[in-house]
């Protein structure tokens, strides 16, 4: 006999809907997979084999031909477990057949018949809830995160047999009700207060600048000025996500099988942190079937690259095209996957090999052509795209003994709102979600200036050597600076506070 199920197999952050077809004939017993299949598919036949036979089914000893369509897509994973039992239950007559058509089937099965987590769920959803899918079977842990789709009904189980169950008798069963929306009730400060900063007033102002546009900053100082204690707060001054954010930001962390404890929804920002030691694919993402690295994973968030010139000159130069364009493609000999990439870039990184040029207090002991080569660890391409570069100098003793005074991240991020919302208002529609986005077009109709304003811009390019993409990067900022003042126009201190944020550009 005959039987078909639905299922799904992820391309990248999107998901394709894959048959299980299941055909139960006479010969030799054995289990045959065939449709692209990777390891991980082929050993299912053993895995559903043990669990049906523990959970009490008879299975059936003939020829069985698995093929999993279309036949050119590759297929991984252990999420076909699911899709297979059932499919062999439906074409044994062991189960009703009658809403295999309706709905989808996902999940890992154990050798016991329990049913595991798997990654992409939330996805396949999505997907599932596109393509007029009535339902989806999931494992119970995956019960949450498929539910906060609307419009399809989600069914979360913990053993094969309760999934036969639900098939034989579905009026016994209701779908689950999650709402999305009060996942995002909750707390969205991480914890690491501004006010703990002790001093370093223009660095603050600058990590504001940086939350209030979505600009991408380096801090560059000796140890111990706080430079990494900076970057950690810049996530609790950030506007809380929305709710099509958070779906975005819970896909992709869906994909790369992170939302384990994690709830449905992932509703604070991002903050990546990767070793300097990590590899080009671990940053951009890849592998034989592309998965989305630590720049994906910061979507909507911070990555933050501590100690950034001990990065690979190479690796940093990944970074260059989803700076610029919000996204990262992965391209493999079948397939070429996007993944989406707008995040804030924050680093950290010393002014020489030594860590000391500058300092008031220690010598610096490295030769000129040793800071040379040094800095030529970073490209100016990148340089041009990091908007603030901020020198942060060691704290006075005075400083140090101190208790802190300054302002917390909550009130910070009351500012921040004020000056996204006003961006968002001059944008209406379109494309840009902050002023980082700005395309030359917005630049020339929302960052005029006045002939004294363009004196001084002129000025700072000659005396800087700085690029078109460096000068247009300066406009941006200055119009943030603008928007956090309540200002409707580009004035001369607004554009001169953005040029100091471009004088390390060429520090050596």
């Amino acid at each position: 006999m005959l039987a078909r199920i639905w299922s799904a197999s992820l391309i990248g952050i999107d998901a394709v809907k894959v048959g299980v077809e299941v055909d139960i004939a006479g010969g030799l017993p054995g289990i045959v997979v065939v449709g692209l299949p990777d390891i991980a598919v082929q050993e299912s036949k053993e895995r559903v084999k043990a669990a049906l036979k523990n959970a009490g089914y008879a299975f059936p000893m003939r020829r069985i031909v698995i093929n999993l369509t279309p036949a050119d897509l590759r297929k991984e994973g252990p999420s076909f477990d699911l899709p297979v039992s059932i499919g062999i239950l439906a074409a044994s007559e062991q189960v009703n057949a009658q809403l295999l058509e309706d709905y989808l089937f996902l999940g890992e099965v154990s050798l016991d018949g329990g049913l595991r987590s798997v990654a992409g769920v939330l996805a396949i959803a999505a997907a599932a809830q596109r393509l007029g899918i009535k339902g989806l079977v999931v494992p119970a842990d995956n019960a949450r995160e498929a539910a906060v789709v609307k419009g399809l009904a989600v069914y979360g189980f913990k053993h094969v047999s309760e999934v036969a169950d639900f098939l034989n008798e579905p009026e016994r069963y209701e779908p689950l009700q999650v709402d999305g929306l009060a996942e995002l009730t909750r707390s969205h400060f991480c914890g690491l207060d501004l006010k703990d900063v002790k001093g370093q007033a223009h660095a603050r102002r600058a990590l504001e600048i940086a939350a209030a546009g979505g600009h991408n900053l380096i801090f560059v100082g000796p140890p111990g000025s706080g430079k990494t204690m900076l970057a950690r707060r810049l996530p609790g001054i950030l506007p809380p996500l929305s709710f099509s954010e958070a779906l975005e930001v819970t896909q992709i962390h869906s994909v790369a099988g992170l939302l384990k404890d994690r709830g449905s929804l992932v509703s604070d920002r991002p903050f990546r942190s990767p070793h300097h030691s990590a590899s080009g694919p671990s940053l951009v993402g890849g592998g034989s079937f592309p998965r989305p690295g630590e720049i994906s994973l910061a979507h909507r968030g911070v990555l933050f690259l501590d100690e950034l010139t001990e990065f690979k000159r190479d690796v940093l130069e990944f970074l260059r095209q989803p700076l610029e364009d919000g996204y990262v493609t992965i391209s493999r000999t079948r397939q070429s996957v996007s993944f989406p990439a707008q995040f804030t870039l924050v680093a950290s990184t010393n002014p020489c090999p030594c860590g000391y040029f500058g300092d008031t207090i220690q010598p610096c002991t490295c030769k000129p052509k040793a800071r040379e080569q040094y800095w030529a660890r970073l490209s100016g391409p990148l340089m041009d795209r990091i908007d603030l570069q901020v020198a942060v100098n060691r704290l006075k003793p005075e400083e140090i003994t101190q208790q802190p005074i300054g302002e917390d991240s909550v009130s910070v991020r009351k500012r921040v709102q004020v000056a996204r919302d006003r961006a968002r208002t001059r944008f209406q529609n379109d494309t840009p979600r902050c002023n980082s986005d700005m395309q030359s077009s917005h630049l020339r109709q929302w960052c005029l200036l006045d002939n004294a304003t363009r004196t001084l811009l002129e000025g700072a390019i000659r005396k800087l050597g700085l690029s078109a993409r460096a000068t247009d990067r300066i406009l941006k900022v200055a119009r943030t600076i603008a928007d956090l003042a309540g200002d409707e126009n580009l004035q001369t201190h607004h554009v001169a506070e953005a040029v100091q944020y471009r004088t390390i550009d060429r520090m050596q």
